[in-house]
This record gives structure tokens, sequence and C-alpha cells, in this order.
């Protein structure tokens, strides 16, 4: 578990707790909201479907709150039940559309289609690339041997009005060639996407990892990609 784990956890059991509080308080008091809701003068029909509204939203969010929290409770265990059984890599990744239609179309001749959590696990290990549903018991959901994967390279992507990095790895199989973008979820509370530093650090590790299998197993092992120079011009030809 990283240094943001501790904090992560206190905030996510606060807000808990605070729901807890609130939706206990109004259970509790209902007989009396009741009672004042009767004293109250007529309010026209406008303002009630208004006040009827406002209460749908904030027990729609109250209802969202608790389902978003039992998903990363279910993230997390996930993540520490496979910590202790592979020995690979484990990271958590953000469910696209553009991932379940690759993945599905690289899948169609398994007889179940690939399902995707909201908040699914990655492990790269000595064996490949494997995706990851479930809690405490993972299910795995698609797996992809190293001999597979074609290429692994760093991209980003635009939503809305941000833009966050993307793993983009390419997967061949049975003949069929699909990139597959990948955006890792962030560690960080407040952060969405993972990126920078981690982020390139896991695009490093994932890369060293298929080299190593490949050569294992005698195949071509990619080129290494080295910094491309920049080459300055001088003051002469700059004037000209």
């Amino acid at each position: 578990m990283n240094a943001a784990a501790p904090h992560r956890v206190g905030i996510t059991f606060a807000i808990a707790a605070v729901a807890a509080i609130v939706v206990g308080v109004l259970i509790a008091g209902a007989p009396a909201l009741e009672r004042l809701m009767l004293r109250l003068p007529d309010v026209p029909a406008v303002e009630r479907i208004a006040v009827a509204a406002s209460g749908l939203a904030v027990l729609a969010a109250v209802v969202w709150m608790f389902v978003r929290l039992g998903e990363l409770g279910r993230a997390r265990a996930r993540r520490r039940a496979l910590e202790a059984s592979v020995r690979g890599e484990v990271s958590c990744g953000i469910r696209s559309r553009d991932l379940v239609t690759g993945l599905t179309e690289l899948t169609a001749d398994d007889p179940r289609a690939v399902a995707l959590a909201a908040r699914y696990s990655i492990v790269a290990d000595e064996l490949g690339i494997s995706f990851w549903n479930g809690g405490r018991r993972p299910r795995r959901a698609a797996h992809f041997a190293w001999r597979e994967v074609r290429g692994i390279r760093s991209d980003s992507m635009v939503a809305g009005d941000s833009s966050f990095s993307v793993l983009v790895l390419r997967v061949r199989r049975a003949g069929v060639s699909v990139e597959l973008p990948i955006v890792f979820a962030a560690e960080r509370p407040g952060r969405y996407a993972l990126c920078d530093a981690p982020f390139y650090a896991v695009v490093r590790s994932w890369k060293a990892k298929h080299r190593e299998a490949l050569a294992a197993e005698g195949l071509e092992v990619p080129p290494l990609t080295a910094p491309i120079q920049i080459v300055r011009q001088s003051p002469v030809l700059a004037a000209r």
C-alpha cells in the first residue's frame, strides 16, 4: 500500500460516517418532520414539484455516494488479494468504451463476453497482461500472453476540457490486431488518471517485462527507442 492509501482510506470512512449520520437523522426525525410539514401552510404545486425534485436529487446523491464507496472498497480488496497471490505488478485501470470494444473484438471467439468493472485491476507478470474484476475473490476477465503483444507506447486522450495520459497496448490474436487504450487510476486523492512520472514508470516497467519475456522464448525483441536529438542551427544559418 502506498503512502497516500491511509489518507484516502480516512477520507472514505469520514464520508461514509457523515452519510450514515445524515441518513440516521432523517430516519429518526421522520415523525417530527411529518408533524412539521402538517403545520406548514399550503405550498403551490410548482413549489411542491421543486421541493420534491430537490429531495430526489439529494437521495440520488446519497445513493450514488454509497455505490461509489462500494466500488472503491471492492477495488481495494481486489488489489490486496492480487498482490498476495501474484508475483507481477498490479495496477488499477479506469474502464473506457474504446477499451471494452477492443477487448470484445480480440475475444470474439470466447464463449463469454468480456465485462470490466468501472475500476478494474491489471496484472503484468512474466506470463503477460491480465484484466481482473471482482473483490476479495478476483475473477480474470481477459489475458494476453507477451507473444501476442506487438507494441507498448504512451499517448494522450482528451475527455471534455481535460487531457490525460494513456498506455496503448497493441495486441494481435487470431489475425486481429487491436490497440487497447488503458487509463490508469491515480493513487492520490483528488486525481482521476495517473500521469507524469508514475505513469511513465508503469510504461517502462511493462516494456521491460515484454522484452524479457520475448527474449526468454527466443522471439524477436522490439528495438529500444532512443530520445530524439535536437539539432540546433548556427547563428549564420539562422540568419539566412
